[in-house]
């Protein structure tokens, strides 16, 4: 059963929406993030980012920063430009980007929903991004970017989102990527209950993006029950900030790599080593984007190669048969020694959304190589998270971004 509470969110004036909504911290290099508030004045990334308001030399982990964070969402409150609505509501919240369109209710899910494995993980995370989420939510009291879950396809709630749409929506904003973000308040009694309800009866349901996000709130909260033993499991600490899709509804792009050598290795002699595992073949100038699964596109030395995995080395395991493994064990570390691509410094990810152009220039500028990969599938994810298995690192990159600043969680 999992538990999905309405709760009432921290958000834009309907005006301001367009103006303070943001794409996710972790989309931006610091430089990008800089150039982004600088354009864009209450962009909300001003709290995701607080170290953008020092100078460069600052340590992005430095207490006075994320204290800044802290101040700047005050700020945000205190000029009215962000509001806390009375009562605890849901919201609907639909993404369009070109003809692709998802509808996913926000809402807060539960911690022990989370320690419980009711809310499926797929990926690790890193202790130094969980900490700084950590301290990032408690500088600011709240939880100011929206984990992404997605559920088993419901008709009923689909059809239940589908009416209430009819209305007219609380904000209606096209982004400067050209997604289109709107949002309906339900505040009506009768539709949060059909609403909870609905998610009572799914016995699972899956982080899709965020885990670094999930991982900082359950541990704050097991902080802050640690601190309170005689908590009583209502308090907004239990539940964290959420964005529910269904998962018929989620579009995977790629996520590519790129190496910043090659271990040593002439390209000739790299290539003679990828062909123990793969076939290759030369297309030159022309970029490779791979056309189905086992299919990679390569770039080294100004020419694109297309490689495909030998069967002998596929598999039936959920994680060792997808295709950001097969990468991994049978070329990466093989034959350019990256053992652990979580800190290999010697090892880039560059999401799809970026385009070749990205990995062209990756690759000649650091001299050595870009792979380009086939999207990890939404029904492959949900059979590593159902298996109680991890995918290795930066395996999936779901497009459109959900923004931040459209809901806050104050805890």
């Amino acid at each position: 059963m999992a538990v999905v509470k309405p709760f009432p969110a921290i958000r834009p004036q309907a005006v301001k929406a367009a103006q303070i909504a943001a794409l996710p911290y972790d989309v931006f290099t610091r430089e990008e993030a800089v150039k982004e508030i600088e354009d864009h004045p209450l962009s909300f990334l001003r709290v995701d980012r607080p170290e953008t308001n020092f100078p460069e030399e600052t340590d992005m982990y430095s207490p006075e920063v994320y204290e800044k964070a802290g101040e700047l969402l005050r700020k945000l409150i205190d000029t009215g430009n962000l509001c806390q609505d009375r009562e605890p509501c849901y919201y609907i919240y639909e993404l369009t980007a070109g003809n692709h369109v998802q509808t996913g209710v926000v809402g807060c899910a539960s911690v022990d929903d989370y320690l419980g494995n009711v809310v499926k993980r797929h990926e690790n995370t890193r202790p130094e991004k969980e900490a700084d989420r950590i301290r990032h939510i408690e500088a600011c009291h709240a939880q100011t970017g929206p984990i992404f879950l997605a559920h088993r396809p419901d008709p009923q709630l689909r059809r239940l989102l589908d009416i209430r749409k009819r209305s007219y929506p609380s904000y209606d904003f096209q982004g400067g990527d050209g997604v289109r973000h709107r949002v309906w308040t339900v505040y009506e009694g009768n539709v949060i209950e059909k609403i909870r309800n609905l998610f009572e009866k799914m016995d699972r349901i899956y982080v899709a993006d965020g885990h670094h996000r999930a991982a900082a709130a359950v541990r704050i909260a097991q902080k802050r029950r640690e601190k309170n033993p005689d908590y009583t499991g209502k308090e907004p600490f239990n539940y964290f900030l959420s964005v529910l899709f269904p998962w018929d509804e989620l579009h995977i792009v790629e996520y590519n790599r790129v190496v910043k050598d090659l271990g040593g290795k002439t390209g000739e002699e790299f290539l003679k080593e990828v062909e123990k595992c793969f076939r290759v073949e030369k297309e030159g100038s022309c970029p490779v984007k791979p056309e189905k699964k086992g299919v990679f596109g390569l770039y080294v030395e100004k020419n694109w190669y297309r490689l495909t995995i030998r069967e002998e080395y596929t598999s039936e395991d959920p994680v060792k048969n997808l295709d950001v493994s097969l990468l991994q064990d049978w070329l990466l570390e093989p034959v350019l020694g990256i053992r652990n691509p979580k800190e290999d410094p010697g090892i880039q990810f560059v999401g799809g959304i970026r385009g070749f152009q990205e990995l062209e220039e990756r690759a000649d500028r650091e001299g050595g190589a870009a792979f380009w990969l086939y999207p990890t599938d939404m029904m492959e994810l949900i059979r590593v998270a159902d298996a109680d298995q991890l995918m290795p690192p930066k395996s999936t990159w779901f497009e459109p971004k959900l923004r931040s600043g459209l809901f806050i969680h104050r805890i």
